[in-house]
């Protein structure tokens, strides 16, 4: 008897779609397929692999309403939000259409030989294992480089967003992309380990928790495969005595409740100084009140449900914990099956579960310190290393704090967020590797010493 997954909305709760999980027969012909393509693939220029790109960037843009109610359904984000998820997945196309040839052409190194030089080679078939906070933005950030890089892709995503996975390879296909370049496989996780033993998969790249990320590490360098993991993330949002609340409060609120909390790079820890706090406090507490709730497909809708009912249990287990060690209740923490409130909890202090883990939804963990030299103690006493944010008037001092802060990111007077021009990763519990930028597109190439002699 095959095995089906269900997708659902999490807003109202109806069932959208079954899906069938895929056969050791059709998985085995699927990667097949992948290492078929990828020898042909390989050998197109640069140009014609861009060329299918702008075509992909203008289905997603002529297909945008389809997608984000898609991911909408699926996963409870606001419609505004997976409108521009998918507009932003297509500037990030833009950006490797404009510069892919440049940073995949070789580089001349004047050595003794006559000519010398390092030339970029696609892998093969890379396996790519995806979450379902960013149904399209996180699979198209690491199918894009490594696709015009000149690999092929194999995607496993999370099985509540498979509509959204189908769709994707899809847009491929439709874009005129060969069959075999881009492909969904509809699998459990007892088959992941498998995958990643075929000698067909050349890397694999994980965006997904921090448990999930030892686990795929360690089977990947069971079989001595590369990966690229981008794990959770704690990150603190400093707030200094001389922070200019006026105009960046938005930004700060909106940097921990966006997609509902759901997202690696929110801010899980406000840092705040006792000279700013009780001010900081009111006008928090007041700007994440206003936001509207309801209908994730209300076009003004700025929070809605969580994407599962078990995530948002989950999510006031930590909150209760934490509770029972002190913490205290502003506002929120009040759940209804996928709904959570949003929710201030301040008195944080090391120890908590909201302090120490990652929060996944709409909970802002507040911490008061005295000064800014506790403020970047606090906000470096974590295992996780994806980004760190301060908001202040003085950003010369700020700047002197750069090495101070062992992140993949730091913002200043900004959330922390992914740009294509700029590359994006974590470092400790929060992963390794980079994606994005120049060096997102080196992740899976073979870096190869080219030396002649005449």
């Amino acid at each position: 008897m095959s095995k089906s997954i269900k997708t659902s909305n999490p807003y109202n709760g109806e069932t959208l779609k079954s899906y069938e999980l895929y056969s050791e027969t059709k998985v085995e012909a699927y990667l097949d397929r992948a290492e078929q393509t990828f020898h042909e693939w390989k050998l197109t220029e640069i140009s014609e692999r861009t060329e299918l790109f702008k075509r992909l960037a203008e289905n997603l843009i002529k297909n945008k309403d389809q997608y984000s109610t898609l991911m909408t359904n699926e996963m409870g984000k606001p419609i505004s939000q997976s409108i521009a998820e998918v507009e932003k997945c297509a500037l990030m196309a833009d950006f490797y259409i404009s510069n892919a040839e440049d940073f995949l052409a070789d580089e001349l190194i004047k050595t003794d030989a006559s000519e010398s030089f390092i030339s970029y080679d696609p892998l093969g078939t890379i396996l790519a294992i995806m979450p379902w906070n960013y149904p399209f933005w996180q699979v198209l950030r690491f199918a894009i480089p490594t696709i015009t890089a000149g690999n092929t892709a194999l995607l496993k995503h999370a099985a509540n967003v498979t509509g959204c996975a189908l769709a994707i390879q899809d847009l491929f296909e439709e874009s005129g992309f060969p069959k075999g370049c881009f492909q969904t496989l509809i699998v459990d996780h007892d088959q992941i380990e498998t995958l990643i033993s075929d000698s067909r998969i050349q890397a694999i790249s994980l965006t997904g928790s921090e448990k999930a990320g030892r686990k795929i590490a360690e089977l990947a360098g069971k079989n001595l495969k590369k990966t690229v993991l981008e794990l959770g993330g704690n990150n603190a949002c400093m707030v200094l005595a001389d922070a200019d609340l006026d105009a960046y409060l938005e930004t700060m609120v909106n940097a921990r409740m966006q997609n509902t909390g759901q997202s690696c790079i929110a801010a899980k820890r406000f840092i705040v100084e006792e000279a700013i706090y009780d001010t900081f406090i009111e006008k928090f507490k007041a700007q994440v009140s206003s936001i509207k709730i309801g209908n994730p497909m209300d076009a003004d809708t700025g929070l809605s449900v969580m994407a599962r009912e078990d995530l948002a249990k989950s999510l006031k287990k930590q909150v209760d914990d934490s509770v029972a060690k002190g913490a205290e209740v502003l506002l929120g923490n009040k759940i209804d099956k996928a709904y959570f409130e949003p929710t201030i909890i301040t008195n944080c202090k090391p120890g908590m579960p909201v302090f120490d883990e990652e929060t996944f939804g709409p909970v802002a963990a507040i911490v008061r310190v005295k000064d800014a030299e506790e403020a970047y103690k606090m906000a470096t006493n974590t295992r996780f290393g994806l980004g760190s944010m301060v908001f202040t008037k003085n950003t010369d001092a700020a700047k002197y704090q750069i090495g101070r802060i062992p992140d993949g990111a730091f913002f200043i007077n900004d959330m922390v967020k992914s740009d294509p021009r700029l590359p994006f990763g974590g470092t400790k519990a929060s992963g390794f590797g980079r994606e994005l930028s120049a060096e997102g597109i080196h992740e899976f190439v073979n870096k190869k010493t080219v030396y002649i002699n005449l």
